[in-house]
Order: C-alpha cells, then structure tokens, then sequence
C-alpha cells in the first residue's frame, strides 16, 4: 500500500491507461519506452516523490522532456515526464536564464531575444536544454563560447534519496563538476540557472553543392583547408546525404546528393562575405542562404527536420581530420550506399579548447573535429548499421579520442569512449555516493 500512495498523489500513467502512450512518446520514434509507470511531473516535488516511489521498489528511472537523445529502448521500471516543467524566466540584468526540465531551445532563444542575448543552443529548437546542457552541449556558437556546460551557474536536482538540491560550484563544486558532462547519471535535473551571451544577429546559413555536379571529396577538402584558416569567432559543420525520392520533400531535393556546408559567425555582414569567399570558389551551388539574420532565426541554419522519426547515430571525437578516412566515410554513406546516411563534420577547438572557470566532466576537450553518422532505422537494424559505423570509422579511428555523450545515439549499451578513463573513474566515485543503488541507469552509465 506504501508504494501506491505516491502515485494516487500524484498524475501518473500505467500500460494500458488513456494517455500512456501520448506521454511515453518522444521525438526518437526508434527505441521504444515502456515503463511500469510514467510520473508527469509538474515541479520538483513530483520529481521526488517519482524518485522516491522508485527507490523504494526499487525500480530504476528514466528521464524524458523531448525524447531526442534517448540511449536504449526500457521496458519497466519508472519514466519521469518533466515535458510540463517548461518554463523559462530572464534575467537580463545578470544576463542569465533560468530554465525548467522541459523547456525546449528554442523558448529559451525567443526569451533571451527580447533583451538582445542568446544561450549556447544547439541548431534544433525542439531539443530539451537540460539534457543538451547535461551532456555538455556543443551548439552554433560554441568556437566562440565553449560548451553550453561551462555557463550554467546552478542546477536544481533531486539525488537518488529523493533529497532536492541547490548545486553550485561554490557550495556543492564536486557534484556541480559531475552532473555538467556526466548526463543523467547523478539525479533528476529540475532546473538549470544558465549564463546567456551578448549576441542579438549572426552572419551565417549554409552553402549546398550537388554531391553529384562537384566532387564530393573535393568539398571536403576545401572545407576542411578553409576551416583550419578561421577565427573563433566563426563555427561551422559540413553534412551530406542523399535525399529520398519522396514527394512530400520540395522538388529540389527529390533525389539529391546534397554536401552542405553550415556556417554561424558573429561578425559583421562584411567579414562573413569576406571570409566565406573560398568556400563559393569551390564549385556551384544548389542553394545558398547565408545572409545577416537574428539570433532568433538561428534554426535556419541547419533547418534540422522537427518531426518525429526512428534513428540511429554514432560518432567520434578527433584530435585531427585524416582527409583520405573521411573520404571513405563520405564514400561508405553516399549515393551508392543502399540505405540512407546523414554524415557531419563539426569543426571545433577555439573556446571548446580552453579550460572554464568552473572546471566539469565534459570529456575530450582537445578534439578538434567530431564526425557523425545519423541513419534512419526504417528498412534496416542496428547491426547492420553497426557494422557500416565500423567500417566507415575504423580509418579515422587512431586520431579518435572518445565519443561525445550527446552524438552517441547508438545505444546505452555502448559506453565505451563516452568518458576518459579519469573523467570516468571520477564520475564512478559521485555516483557511488550519491546513486550507490544505481537507480538512474538508463543512460550511458558509470555505475
């Protein structure tokens, strides 16, 4: 009767019941959530009375605001749905943003937009920016800034006791380290306090070519020679993939092989027309809508898709880009793969590089390049994924120096390379402190 009284408490959601499956329901599609109960929390005290409940069943605990970077598909157990716990308050004045469980990017672009600043986003507006930030963040603006880890100056969480805490690195500094890097390892985020930037406009957009019209190889190499050359001020991706034959897409892209380079820069108009000039010489393009815009429109960028799909995903961290491997790779996943592939190529080092005043667990800092491979689940499965992940990364491999948390979509049971051996080690220590039962395992576990 014990275990019950929370959950009559409280809104909650079992198998079976109206409304189950609106609440399990995420934006990965792929890796199905089936818990033996949803808590939809609506603040913090929620949060501990799910924790709670779980820690007394003995029941591990899963997270979900979006459902974008879900590690594994969970049968059992207990979901906390933190989608409610959205809210999103400014402060220009201290130019910092305090932000609930389930608020989404781009709520918290549009709120900071209004006083001329901006948080280290990520280029989708749907994804949650708790777990984006959790897991280190690696956002449009991130040359220039760092992680979106390194701004958050306090974090709300409620530990595996059930026991809500006020972390900041002057009071709790070693709990304040693990929880910014370590994911969802630590406890249940309520509320994150983030520093926001003094960035109201961007030049940026993307350039495409027709991986079909130019060379593929030779976009890449231009891009990767032009990106060696830019100041810190300018953060860029090149991605390419074949569009599928669909007529639900524009008809310019029915069909195509699309290299697009994605470019973010906080300088003048004149200095991105300035700087971009190499990369127009490399061929025609299909489309080119680099232009000065607001920092609300920054999405356009990308133009990431905002609809619910089945995925599967993978990456590297690499001190140095070894130009012949990621032309294979390119090779592997391109037109004559028979599946379809999304590949990105982020550029990074500047700020990414450079240690933070207050020190956290966001591992491999001297990478210098991550490389992604993102594939739709849809008429293949994960092994056959796996074994094309393996080989189109094997030659990039020996300037491989981990994997990044949030990129690492290709299940919770591999681990491996999310962490340095001593970031690890590290982050087994706090969690044998504050989660010694390992309730919180359904992540990328350090257990």
């Amino acid at each position: 009767m014990e275990l019950s009284d929370p959950t009559a408490k409280r809104l909650t959601f079992r198998p079976g019941q109206q409304g189950y499956e609106e609440e399990v329901a995420g934006f990965q599609t792929g890796f199905a959530q089936r818990p033996d109960v949803v808590f939809a929390a609506s603040d913090a005290e929620d949060v501990v009375a799910a924790v709670r409940y779980a820690a007394a069943a003995g029941l591990p605990v899963g997270v979900q605001a979006t459902g974008h970077g879900l590690p594994d598909a969970a049968r059992g157990g207990v979901l906390i749905s933190t989608r409610r716990m959205d809210s999103v308050t400014v402060d220009a004045g201290t130019r910092t943003a305090r932000v609930g469980a389930g608020a989404r990017s781009g709520q918290v672009v549009a709120a900071a937009a209004e006083h001329g600043l901006a948080p280290l986003n990520g280029s989708a507006p749907g994804v949650g920016v708790v777990s984006y930030t959790l897991g280190g963040g690696i956002g449009i603006l991130a040359r220039e800034f760092g992680y979106a880890a390194d701004h958050v100056r306090a974090v709300d969480v409620v530990t595996a006791d059930g026991t809500p805490r006020h972390v900041t690195a002057a009071d709790e500094p070693e709990l304040f380290w693990g929880l910014l890097g370590g994911g969802a390892n630590l406890g249940v985020v309520t509320a994150l306090e983030i520093g926001l930037v003094p960035v109201a406009r961007l030049y940026g957009g993307a350039l495409a070519f027709d991986g079909r019209e130019v060379d593929p190889a030779a976009v890449l190499r231009g891009y990767a020679a032009w990106a060696e050359t830019l100041p810190d001020e300018v953060t860029s991706s090149v991605a390419a993939l074949v569009y599928p034959d669909l007529d639900q897409l524009p008809p310019h892209l029915r069909g195509r092989y699309l290299v697009t380079v994605r470019i973010a820069c906080t300088g003048t108009a004149e200095d991105g027309e300035r700087l971009v000039a190499p990369l127009r010489a490399l061929g025609p393009t299909v489309s080119d809508s680099l232009r000065e815009l607001s920092y609300a429109e920054s999405h356009t960028i990308h133009n990431d898709p905002d609809f619910p799909h089945a995925y599967y995903g993978d990456n590297l961290m690499l001190t140095e880009l070894d130009l012949p491997g990621a032309e294979r790779l390119l090779a592997l996943t391109g037109p004559a793969a028979d599946h379809m592939h999304v590949v990105q190529l982020n550029h990074l080092g500047g700020a990414l590089a450079r240690p933070v005043h207050h020190d956290n667990a966001v591992p491999h800092r001297s990478a210098a390049w991550a490389v992604r491979i993102l594939s739709p689940l849809e008429g293949t499965d994960r092994e056959a994924l796996r074994e094309l992940y393996a080989r189109a990364f094997a030659p990039l491999a020996p300037h491989a120096v981990g994997r990044a948390v949030n990129f690492a979509l290709a299940g919770g049971d591999r681990p491996e390379g999310v962490y340095d051996a001593d970031t690890r080690k590290r982050l087994a220590g706090l969690k044998a402190t504050y989660d010694p039962a390992n309730l919180f395992r359904r992540n990328y576990n350090v257990g």
